[in-house]
């Protein structure tokens, strides 16, 4: 009995328990399914599907790859919403995000009469100390402002030449902002006048690396324009502009529309400065052109407020006399009208031929005068005149006295020559009926100043006519060779001749003066230009008499030029030796070809060896040397034995003229090196040369 009441309680509390295991199982699967189906209609709300929840027991798990971090941080704000933040564990993963890229290196270099400024960021090893002591010594300036900053990246490709370029331009730029980037300069700059202006921006862009961008932006002064002169010719060749003046930007675009309803096809441009007559410049020159274009062609010239209008030769009277007065009322206010209409030629008129003048101007500088003067009076002023002009031994004067020429042919003589010494070689030629002026000329600007000074010197009654030629081969800016150029040109002259010395010595054969001459004009091309001179030997003899002979005739050949006034501010000479062989030193040939003179262009410091230095050697074609060194300032010279066997024989290097300790000190070498060869030595050495001779 009393087992069976021990049974039946145990039964009970077994069934209790087992009742409350069910409840409590049952319990936390509906606290799992409510808290994780709130959570995630919660961030269904949120557009945050990308999350996976899923629950156990009163802990809340949150995966899934989240788009970013800040989504991260919001899905897991936005669960602890619905359940305590305690309860939500964080699995989500984001996607691995990519390495932080370089930050864009660039300067501001600002230059003023204040001084210079640099702000900007550079790279940690781009040798920050060496930039300012280069603005330093480039613009004389003994302070430098600097709010540079560093990040420590690697140097970005083009960011040297780039600085490079930027500080050899800040030297010719006393006002100026320039802006550096990797591959790129920007410069905004003033000069002094449209001609600096001009020169500024042909020696910075022939100077620029050819990995660099180089983006201009120099301003000028407006130039005062006397007269205010513009000019426009329409005939059966088509339409141009003579000369083209306007006050404004503005008024330039309505002067090029007008010229190109009037029948201009080709790009022109005009001149904008100060000086205009009346601020409806643009309007009365628009009024002109409209005219013209009616007329079907002719010419225009207006020269401050006096506007000329003349027709072609056969236009009709009355289209003439309605296109002049539609014109002359279309004019604004202190404009003035002068409208021409040209008489038929008359027929077999042999003295109106005979009254002519001619002035020729050959491409040797040579000036001819021919034709028809008033009087004694006028042929002695128009020869003095252009003598002072063109150079007193230039002039050939061949010219008769016609009493019955006009009035004015004294003023069209004078005007015509000076317009004539603007040009390289041309002709004028004066009529009764009309100035021409006609040639080649190497400035762009040589039609406008010619119509400007055309119109400011002749009658308004006057006709004058100009044919001058833009040739680009005689414009002084555009021939100024590169580098690159100048290098080219120097191996093209040592590929023909080579620069002999005397036996055993380093004096300059006399054989040498005409190299030396033809490099010398060269180099007066290239100013900018710097060289090193190198000298080298062959192995014959000791190393250090070879060393100094080779320094010896490598400074011979610097002072040659500078006794033909070469400009050898950046030329450096050094001697070698025979550390340099570029042939076999067992053959004669070979020795032969070792014995040589070269050129090097010299970069600025940093440069890349490839591009360190470009060399040209004096005995022609050439092959690369087997284990020479190549520097920044010097490069091996490339001859083939072949080729410095055909080249004429040279003086032998194994002696050398004997040096003061001063000497050998001003010309890089010790004293031991100026040493004077044995007795031995020379004998033998001079015995080799003359044979070679």
């Amino acid at each position: 009995m009393r087992l069976s009441s021990l049974l039946i309680l145990f039964v009970t509390f077994a069934t209790a328990a087992l009742l409350s295991l069910v409840a409590a199982s049952l319990s936390a699967d509906l606290i799992e399914e409510t808290s994780s189906t709130a959570v995630e209609r919660e961030l269904a709300e949120n557009n945050m599907d990308w999350a996976e929840v899923y629950a156990e027991g009163l802990q809340i798990f949150l995966a899934g790859v989240a788009p970013t971090e800040a989504d991260r941080f919001r899905a897991v704000s936005a669960a602890s919403r619905i359940v305590d933040a305690s309860r939500v564990i964080d699995n989500m993963q984001v996607p691995a995000t990519a390495a932080i890229a370089p930050p864009r290196f660039s300067v501001e270099i600002l230059r003023n009469d204040a001084g210079i400024s640099l702000i900007g960021l550079i790279p940690k090893n781009a040798n920050r100390t060496q930039i300012i002591n280069d603005l330093k010594e480039a613009s004389g300036a003994q302070d430098v402002a600097d709010f540079l900053e560093t990040a420590d990246y690697a140097t970005p490709a083009g960011w040297r030449p780039a600085v490079r370029f930027a500080l050899g331009a800040l030297e010719e730029l006393p006002r100026a902002k320039i802006s550096v980037e990797a591959g790129r300069v920007d410069v905004t700059a003033m000069a002094d006048s449209a001609e600096a202006r001009a020169a500024l921006e042909h020696d910075l862009m022939r100077r620029a690396p050819k990995t660099v961008e180089v983006n201009l932006a120099i301003s000028a002064p407006r130039p005062v324009i006397t007269p205010f002169t513009l000019r426009f010719v329409l005939n059966e060749d088509g339409a141009r502009f003579d000369a083209c003046s306007a006050d404004t930007e503005a008024a330039q675009a309505r002067i090029l529309k007008a010229a190109r309803a009037a029948g201009m096809q080709t790009e022109s441009e005009c001149v904008i400065g100060l000086g205009v007559p009346s601020t409806r410049w643009a309007e009365a020159v628009e009024a002109s052109l409209a005219g013209l274009a009616e007329l079907g062609g002719g010419t225009l010239t207006i020269s401050d407020a006096d506007v000329t209008l003349t027709a072609l030769q056969g236009t009709g009277q009355s289209l003439f006399d309605k296109v002049a007065a539609e014109t002359e009322a279309a004019l604004p206010e202190a404009f003035a009208l002068l409208a021409i209409l040209p008489p038929a030629p008359q027929q077999d008129d042999d003295a109106s031929r005979a009254q002519e003048f001619t002035a020729t101007l050959s491409p040797e500088g040579l000036l001819q005068l021919r034709g028809r003067l008033p009087n004694e009076i006028a042929r002695d002023t128009t020869e003095s005149y252009a003598r002072a002009r063109f150079s007193s031994d230039t002039v050939h004067m061949a010219t008769r006295l016609d009493e019955t020429l006009p009035r004015t042919w004294p003023f069209r003589v004078m005007a015509g020559l000076d317009a004539l010494s603007l040009l390289h070689n041309g002709v004028l030629q004066i009529t009764p009926e009309a100035v021409s002026v006609s040639g080649n000329t190497g400035s762009t600007e040589a039609n406008a100043r010619i119509a400007q000074l055309l119109a400011d010197k002749l009658s308004q009654t006057d006709h004058f006519a100009i044919n001058v030629t833009y040739v680009e081969a005689l414009d002084p800016l555009a021939g100024i060779p590169t580098a690159e150029e100048c290098m080219a040109n120097i191996q093209a002259l040592q590929n023909e001749t080579k620069i002999a010395f005397e036996p055993g010595k380093g004096t300059l054969d006399a054989s040498a003066d005409a190299i030396i001459d033809e490099l010398a004009k060269q180099l007066e091309a290239c100013p900018d230009l710097r060289i090193e001179i190198q000298g080298h030997t062959d192995s014959q003899g000791r190393e250090s008499m070879n060393q100094a002979l080779s320094q010896t005739r490598a400074q011979a050949v610097l002072t040659a030029l500078q006794d033909r006034r070469v400009l050898t501010s950046g030329f450096v000479a050094v001697g070698h030796g025979e550390s340099q062989p570029i042939a076999d030193n067992s053959t004669e040939a070979g020795r032969e070809a070792n014995r040589r003179i070269e050129f090097v262009r010299i970069l600025p410091e940093g440069a890349e060896t490839a591009e360190a230095a470009e060399t040209t050697d004096v005995e022609g074609e050439a092959s690369d040397a087997e284990g020479a060194e190549a520097t920044p300032s010097e490069a091996t010279s490339e001859a083939t034995t072949e080729a410095a066997t055909e080249a004429a024989p040279e003086a032998s290097t194994e002696e050398t003229t004997e040096q003061t300790p001063e000497e050998s000190e001003v010309e890089g070498q010790p004293e031991a090196a100026a040493e004077a060869p044995s007795t031995e030595n020379a004998a033998q050495n001079d015995g080799e040369e003359t044979e070679e001779q």
